[in-house]
């Protein structure tokens, strides 16, 4: 459990991954920023239930592609909740699933916006955050297989986008070590979530199961509890680290 009352901001947190982490920081002892696009409904439920688990949280909408929303976004969190102690990078795109050459530059764009930028400049703001209010913070950073793994025929941009934040990831928690300051990747594999109907395919996790170690795609209780152990104290000698969560790949 957290020691003291402490905020976490989740980007992309009204579904899969990002609102089962929402729940389990909350089951920890966290207040949650519970940050949304645009289902506002999704958020609130999200809410609810973890004020029903008797800890504090607020939904935030915010677009993490957008430099401005993220200003908000902050400014709306701690206006709400205080002082933000940790960071989950959870917001993410693929755009539809097909090969590289017929990807339009829009998605290309799109996807290097919200899955890099954003999770860039919500590092920024969280540094700012940490360092204004006295916080030695945490981020985790929810990066994919994929990043390794490279998605021909399906995704390339979105694998490179996500290499892209593990070396972000690398590079940034070696340079603000010694303020204390954590910060660390998640890596999921194939999770049963909504991005494969978003992408173009619902039936895509029947097609890759059978190429995982362990036979079966990842619930988003099982990438969110990794998270959230890495934003506890029992991962205080980890930084600068991409951790697979992947059965196997």
């Amino acid at each position: 459990m957290v020691q003291k009352a402490q905020t976490v901001l989740i980007t992309g947190a009204s579904r899969g991954i990002g609102a089962a982490t929402a729940l389990a920081a909350a089951r920890q002892g966290y207040d949650v920023v519970v940050n949304y696009a645009r289902d506002q409904a999704a958020a609130q439920q999200v809410v609810e239930t973890i004020a029903q688990l008797g800890r504090r949280a607020v939904a935030v909408q915010g677009d993490v592609g957008q430099a401005d929303d993220i200003a908000r976004l902050f400014a709306e969190a701690e206006a709400a909740l205080g002082p933000i102690s940790a960071l989950v990078n959870n917001a993410g795109i693929t755009g539809p699933i097909g090969p590289f050459s017929q990807t339009t530059d829009a998605t290309i764009e799109r996807v290097f916006q919200v899955n890099v930028y954003g999770t860039m400049q919500c590092c920024r703001a969280a540094l700012a955050s940490f360092s204004r209010n006295g916080q030695a913070g945490v981020i985790v950073n929810v990066s994919s297989v994929a990043a390794r793994a490279g998605s021909a025929h399906e995704y390339i941009h979105y694998a490179a986008s996500k290499a892209a934040v593990e070396t972000f990831t690398i590079g940034l928690a070696r340079e603000i070590a010694a303020s204390g300051v954590r910060v660390v990747a998640v890596a999921p594999g194939s999770t049963l979530t909504e991005i494969h109907a978003t992408a173009g395919e619902p039936d895509r996790p029947a097609r890759v199961a059978p190429k995982i170690p362990l036979g079966r795609l990842a619930n988003p209780e099982e990438i969110a509890d990794t998270i959230v152990w890495l934003l506890s104290p029992a991962a205080s000698y980890i930084t600068g680290a991409v951790v697979p969560c992947a059965g196997g790949l």
